[in-house]
């Protein structure tokens, strides 16, 4: 009896730290993963997709604060440049003019940004996709 008690404790324990992981797991892995096309779908368009690349319009307007969202390494072609603060996923808060014409490379991250300059921002955005295997 006493045997059956402490394996059903153990038993108990086991179930309840997996349910604890896989919702951790679960509720982590949605605040890494959105999706700039979908959390920002007004202001972020899908243009092109296949299995190397995704390229992604984005017009961001003055005053406009995106949701958290997550990019693979991406490389950024400024159409209309502004001035943009970022929110990086660590708290960490950066300002930044892009100009017309730039081109940034950029490893992977979560962040959300904000035009806080006075023009509407345009942007293409190259996400890269891991290579196939040959």
């Amino acid at each position: 009896m006493k045997r059956e008690k402490g394996f059903l404790v153990t038993m108990r324990l086991i179930i309840s730290a997996t349910i604890a992981a896989v919702s951790l797991i679960v509720t982590t892995s949605s605040v890494w993963a959105q999706d700039p096309a979908v959390v920002q779908s007004k202001t972020v368009k899908l243009k092109f997709e296949n299995e190397r690349v995704r390229v992604l319009e984005a017009e961001l307007p003055p005053g406009v604060k995106e949701q958290v969202h997550s990019h693979p390494a991406y490389v950024i072609y400024v159409l209309a440049g502004g001035k943009v603060r970022n929110y990086a996923s660590d708290g960490k808060t950066t300002e930044t003019e892009l100009k017309t014409g730039d081109v940034i490379y950029r490893e992977p991250l979560t962040h959300a940004a904000e035009n806080i300059g006075t023009t509407t921002m345009h942007m293409i955005l190259v996400e890269m996709k891991a290579a196939p295997m040959r």
